[in-house]
């Protein structure tokens, strides 16, 4: 017999309406004007990671937008101001209990603010909807993580180090080989060093960070800028990094800000840099949103930008390991 009814309990959906209001009210006493972009796009952002469902509409090939980040930005640049949107993000490919190919994600852009302004936002978006929802607290599978006392900040090379005692510029790769042995993760046989670290940050070093209390890693290497700028980092040898920051609580990963590149002639060099590596590992290359570049040239305001995952968030303030416990039905 098919099972009809939905997967969230219905007072789970009422904390899931009751959390999207907190977080419209949040915006909007920062003045923040909230927006809607489409969700099929010609160019889904190029990223060599992200795969986005493809659709056919009135018999043109489209995609279904994995952020709406390129949309947005041509609204940054029209003169809108801060804005923030509340909406469906797709990945083709992704399923599993913290992963869904359609979720909801807060995605926001601030004028005139940088990366750190940015976590600022991010730290009291996310305390405010713990406090709301559940005295605080945020629970994932093995601890509480409090919201109540200021979020921590490291770099990234400082967590990976926290966590395996290596520097990720100079780690031993064969060192970093039997970590994820141990965490039962499979190296491939030509896996490159950056392929190994990537494995090592998302089996081992990510699970350990923000079991007190979220934790943002920030200064990322410079290979996983996306749409982020460059400078010097705040390491002791001033290496450069991106401006980029992740929140991690309880080892669950909830957003991806950057202080936002602006350079049209860096982003369109990046965009073909991510199609070569989408080409070298066997995926066809993405469309290049030429309206987005253009937007870009005409202008972007200094601004920083987050994107949260929604579900994700609601899921800890929850107690629940399983996506499904929070929306009204699992794609299937």
């Amino acid at each position: 017999m098919t099972d009809w009814r939905p997967t969230a309990s219905l007072d789970v959906l009422r904390a899931r309406a009751h959390a999207l209001r907190v977080v419209r009210a949040f915006f909007q006493e920062r003045g923040s004007l909230e927006v809607q972009t489409p969700a099929i796009v010609p160019s889904p952002g190029v990223d060599a990671w992200l795969d986005a469902p493809a659709v056919e509409l009135n018999g043109h090939p489209r995609f279904l937008a994995t952020s709406p980040e390129y949309a947005m930005k041509r609204l940054l640049a029209a003169g809108s101001g801060s804005i923030h949107q509340i909406g469906p993000a797709f990945r083709a490919g992704e399923r599993g209990d913290w992963h869904e190919p359609a979720f909801t994600m807060v995605e926001w852009y601030e004028l005139d603010a940088d990366d750190t302004a940015c976590m600022d936002t991010t730290e009291a978006l996310v305390r405010a909807v713990a406090r709301a929802l559940s005295d605080g607290l945020l629970h994932a599978l093995t601890c509480a993580v409090s919201t109540a006392e200021p979020f921590d900040r490291m770099t990234y090379r400082e967590a990976f180090a926290s966590v395996t005692g290596m520097d990720p510029v100079d780690a031993d790769v064969r060192r970093l080989g039997r970590l994820l042995r141990v965490a039962g993760v499979r190296t491939p046989r030509d896996a490159s060093a950056a392929e190994i670290e990537d494995l090592v940050l998302g089996a081992v070093v990510q699970r350990q960070l923000g079991v007190e209390r979220p934790v943002f890693v920030t200064d990322w290497p410079t290979d996983r800028a996306a749409l982020a700028r460059i400078r010097p980092g705040r390491d002791a040898d001033g290496a450069p990094s991106a401006a980029r920051f992740e929140l991690y609580a309880g080892g669950v990963e909830l957003c991806n800000g950057y202080h936002e590149l602006s350079d049209p002639d860096e982003q369109a060099a990046r965009i073909d840099a991510e199609n070569a590596l989408r080409v070298a590992s066997g995926k066809p290359p993405y469309p290049v949103d030429a309206a987005f570049l253009a937007a870009l040239r005409h202008g972007l305001p200094d601004c920083a930008g987050n994107a949260l995952g929604f579900d994700r968030l609601l899921m800890l303030t929850q107690g629940v390991s399983d996506i499904g416990a929070v929306v009204s039905f699992r794609v299937e």
